[in-house]
């Protein structure tokens, strides 16, 4: 364009030269034929010149023209295929949040579950029984079912949570959860306040004791010489056995082995059942062992019998063949 618009400016001033000197003086024909000639030929000149100029302006404008198509293609592309991964993104966003809604009701859920177990666990009775229950099935994940009674009565009418057949004896097994003094140690504000809710919670811990002692050791009745005070809450029993108070004349744990209780926890009564199971096959190895070895003696008895049988044939045999010779 800018070459265009040179050579138009170029034209108007060789044509106001012309004018300008038409004007000064008057030309013969001659010079007057030459100079149509000339701006003839200038008038062609300009003329290809633009013809020219146009045609590359017009390849240049179409080569731009496709570019820019094809940018605008390739673009068209690039966002449709953003647009796409941008709703695959908020359909994941959306899934992710309904999974987390999800969630979030199942964690509200689980917060009504305690507080509605803490509402149950306020209950005495129903304490006992959450932790019958929690006594059954950890016996039923370790023994094989010939091996516990559930609620095993005993002459005097006491009903034990559980007892455990080993050989020929029973192992007393009885669940108790001293909790409510146990939360007023944890929600004391002070230290007075602790150390009254700990004495507290000591003699219920030691009234247990007493109670498993007296009413389910009975080797009269074919119980060992020992029960076991099952405690189904780790703390609590932390708090019972392992946690000492030097003010006590006679710790926890001392005062129970005085009366020949054990107490143990979720995770050491496991440790016992193991100890427990590997103990009745031992038994049943012994057993078994028996079985055979008096087998064996049976055996041993009719080798015997076929040895003494079979001397008397030869016998028989040789006195045969004395009396055919």
């Amino acid at each position: 364009m800018e070459t265009i618009l040179l050579i138009l400016l170029i034209f108007v001033i060789i044509l106001l030269i012309f004018g300008l000197i038409s004007l000064r003086k008057p030309q013969d024909e001659k010079a007057l034929i030459l100079m149509q000639q000339q701006i003839d030929s200038l008038r062609n000149q300009v003329s290809e010149s633009l013809k020219s100029t146009t045609q590359t302006v017009n390849t240049q404008l179409a080569t731009i023209l496709d570019q820019v198509n094809k940018q605008l293609t390739g673009l068209n592309q690039n966002i449709g295929t953003r647009l796409d991964n941008a709703a695959k993104v908020f359909g994941e966003v959306q899934k992710g949040l309904g999974t987390v809604m999800q969630a979030t009701e199942r964690v509200y859920e689980i917060g009504k579950d305690i507080s509605t177990l803490q509402e149950i666990l306020r209950a005495p009775k129903l304490r006992g029984t959450l932790g019958e229950l929690f006594l059954g099935d950890l016996l039923s994940q370790i023994l094989p079912a010939q091996h516990y009674t559930l609620q095993y009565k005993f002459k005097s009418g006491e009903a034990v949570d559980a007892v455990i057949h080993i050989g020929q004896g029973l192992v007393p097994v009885d669940s108790k959860f001293p909790l409510e003094n146990f939360k007023k140690i944890i929600e004391a504000t002070s230290e007075e306040e602790k150390k009254v809710a700990r004495k507290k919670f000591i003699s219920d811990v030691k009234k247990h004791i007493d109670d498993i002692s007296k009413k389910y050791i009975l080797p009269d009745e074919g119980t060992f010489d020992f029960a076991l005070m099952y405690i189904p809450a780790e703390n609590v029993y932390y708090e019972t056995i392992i946690k000492e108070d030097s003010s006590e004349e006679k710790t926890i744990s001392s005062y129970a082995l005085d009366k020949r209780v054990i107490p143990v926890s979720p995770n050491s009564f496991y440790a016992y059942l193991q100890a427990i199971v590997l103990g009745l096959k031992g038994m049943r190895i012994e057993k078994n062992a028996r079985v055979i070895l008096e087998n064996l003696m049976r055996l041993k008895g009719d080798f015997a019998r076929f040895r003494d049988d079979f001397e008397v044939l030869g016998k028989h045999i040789s006195s045969a063949k004395a009396k055919y010779e």
